[in-house]
């Protein structure tokens, strides 16, 4: 019975080893000093590609040929206001269509006069004015823009306007009633194609974001 406290402690040291053990298969050993890790430096890549100014701009030559007067007003037009873009500027052109053309089909000018250019306005107002003398009223229903692409651009660089001309061909539904209501021109049944070719024009950098429409044509 002596021996009992000797086996005792035999059998806690034993238990001790084992455990010993097996944290060292769980965690690893550090012995002495060590270092810290190395951090992963990021591979070396070849020279970064420079942008050369008046280089090719792709925001510009997928609308209008690299050689065009176009392409220089463009450019121009970028150079006084860094924040314009072509392809973003054609995307609100596109709407600004639809919102002029369904406003002057519909007679409400109102909506639409800072957007348009004094001599446009007196001219789309005429032709409201007119429609309301015969008592002609007139049922649109616009379709949507079917083709669409820029056709030419002007900077002057001493006033800084730029101008933008872009043709359309847009498709919607067109009536015209008479005073009884009897359809005298078009059909409601049938999308017709409507060709325009519009100028915008704005002063580059100044602070109203507003184009005008200063033209129209066919």
């Amino acid at each position: 019975m002596q021996s009992s406290p000797i086996i005792q402690l035999l059998v806690l040291a034993g238990i001790a080893v084992f455990l010993i053990l097996r944290l060292r298969n769980v965690l690893g050993t550090r012995d002495g000093f060590e270092p810290p890790r190395e951090v992963a430096q990021p591979q070396k890549r070849g020279p970064d590609l420079e942008v050369i100014e008046g280089g090719p701009d792709a925001d510009i030559l997928d609308h209008v040929p690299a050689d065009s007067e176009a392409a220089e007003a463009l450019g121009a037009m970028k150079a006084a206001e860094p924040s314009f873009h072509v392809s973003e500027f054609l995307q609100g052109a596109r709407g600004a269509y639809e919102m002029i053309l369904m406003s002057f089909e519909k007679g409400d000018m109102s909506s639409i006069l800072p957007f348009l250019s004094e001599e446009v306005y007196e001219a789309f107002s005429q032709v409201v004015d007119s429609r309301e003398a015969q008592g002609l009223t007139v049922e649109s229903e616009f379709v949507g823009v079917r083709e669409m692409a820029l056709h030419d651009a002007s900077f002057d660089p001493d006033t800084r306007e730029g101008e933008v001309t872009i043709r359309f061909v847009g498709e919607l539904t067109h009536v015209v009633r008479d005073r009884a209501g009897d359809i005298i021109e078009g059909d409601e049944r049938h999308v017709k194609k409507q060709k325009d070719v519009w100028t915008f024009a704005r002063i580059m950098g100044s602070d109203d974001p507003n184009w005008q429409l200063v033209a129209t044509g066919e």
